[in-house]
């Protein structure tokens, strides 16, 4: 299928985060062919018309538990222990099949609609959840978080490792690249060294990404160095968890030689700005990250420590944030709160998405700058960092297809999504 997209002001993300006015961009099944300004000769499949847009590439969600969104708000007003132990564990140990996809479903509706168009999601039932973002139309690149807490383990049997290879070998590469699957050790302080030799070794056996949560507490970090001598970064790095591509979430208590070794290895640090300051965790120091060469994504993390997944929220904050903590308005500049959701993201995935230039993913989201939030616009980067909300995109298009457009979800069945979410999945959650 062919689309031409017409007459939008077309954020390209380049080096120097171009603007190019009245742009036509073409896009050939899953991939922008063309961007320019004068009309491209011959018929497309389909036009759309972007006048009063600015056409941005989508939003990368390189850190979420989607299905959590069914716990939004619940345990608010807790110490993050309480929170875990009192609240969010005794609903995950509730979760069937049924209730995950439509909890998945609400999520994933929740980010299209406001201009997600690939996620990083790491959770247990994969199966479910490649289902409903196969369905939906999103790019995701999904990953079974895993956990080990004893010494009993065989890499064939356990639980966590056979769910992670029937993954793989099920939704690797689906659909072209829609869906990619990562490998996933849920966090140093929740596992052993033997899961992290054998996902090493199987990540880079089968070339699959690695996703970590690191560092995300004072205590989880000093812990780790109480345990190993090493933080959470060094000690993983020392049984081969880095050597491939990977994701660390959270990092608000790395060190200056954890960003040495990020940069050395090529991992990524996913900003979760929101849900770390909800559960008081600290604020990520992402500026020295930056300058130590480290690439900066950007995560909303799950609903139930966010309570939304509009990523322009998390955009916002993220470009605000350490300017205000640093008492330096130059500490993260627009620019670069705009790329940790974009190119930023695609990098972390390892996908070619983030920018709008011929060869790259057809992951594009039109923002209504009639909107009044946006209006006057002196700066299109800055409205978008400082302005923009989730409810201005008008369209969503993710892997060459447009999955929403003016409100309308073109690939969800929100009245059966809600009907399910309100008749099974909460009372087989939450009922007595």
């Amino acid at each position: 299928m062919t689309t031409l997209i017409k007459h939008a002001a077309a954020l390209l993300m380049d080096g120097e985060t171009s603007v190019l006015q009245n742009a036509y961009v073409v896009v050939e099944g899953y991939q922008i062919v063309s961007v320019g300004q004068t009309r491209p000769e011959g018929n497309f499949d389909q036009e759309i018309d972007g006048t009063g847009c600015v056409l941005m590439p989508g939003l990368v969600n390189a850190h979420t538990h989607v299905p959590m969104t069914a716990m939004r708000g619940y345990g608010d007003g807790n110490n993050l222990q309480d929170w875990l132990n009192q609240y969010i564990f005794p609903v995950e140990d509730k979760w069937d099949s049924r209730a995950i996809r439509a909890c998945t479903a609400l999520g994933l509706a929740e980010m299209i609609a406001s201009g997600t168009t690939c996620i990083a999601d790491m959770y247990t039932f994969c199966e479910e959840i490649a289902q409903e973002c196969a369905a939906a139309g999103i790019n995701a690149n999904l990953s079974r978080g895993t956990t080990l807490f004893t010494d009993d383990f065989s890499p064939k049997t356990f639980p966590g490792c056979v769910e992670t290879r029937a993954l793989a070998e099920g939704w690797h590469g689906y659909n072209e690249g829609q869906i990619l699957v990562d490998v996933s050790i849920h966090g140093e302080y929740t596992s052993r060294p033997a899961l992290w030799t054998a996902y090493a070794q199987y990540a880079q056996e089968k070339g699959l990404g690695m996703h970590v949560h690191i560092s995300e507490t004072k205590a989880e970090h000093e812990e780790c160095l109480q345990r190993w001598g090493k933080t959470p970064i060094q000690i993983l790095d020392q049984y081969g968890v880095w050597n491939t591509r990977a994701i660390a979430a959270h990092c608000v208590w790395t060190t200056p030689e954890d960003w040495a070794l990020m940069a050395e290895r090529g991992i990524s640090a996913v900003h979760n700005p929101t849900s770390n300051l909800k559960l008081g965790s600290g604020i990520a120091p992402i500026p020295q990250m930056v300058k130590a060469r480290v690439n900066v994504a950007l995560g909303s993390d799950g609903v139930s420590s966010n309570n939304t997944t509009d990523l322009f929220e998390a955009i916002k904050l993220a470009g605000i944030l350490h300017n205000g903590a640093q008492r330096d308005p130059l500490a993260v500049l627009p620019d670069a709160a705009l790329r940790m959701a974009t190119v930023n993201g695609g990098t972390a995935l390892g996908r070619r998405t983030g920018r709008i230039a011929a060869g790259y993913d057809a992951d594009l989201i039109l923002v209504d700058f009639s909107h009044l939030s946006l209006t006057p616009c002196h700066s299109v980067v800055s409205n978008l960092v400082y302005a923009a909300r989730g409810g201005d995109v008008v369209m969503n298009m993710a892997h060459g297809r447009v999955i929403y457009k003016n409100g309308a979800f073109l690939t969800i069945d929100m009245d059966r999504v809600k009907r399910e979410v309100a008749e099974y999945a909460l009372p087989q959650l939450f009922g007595n």
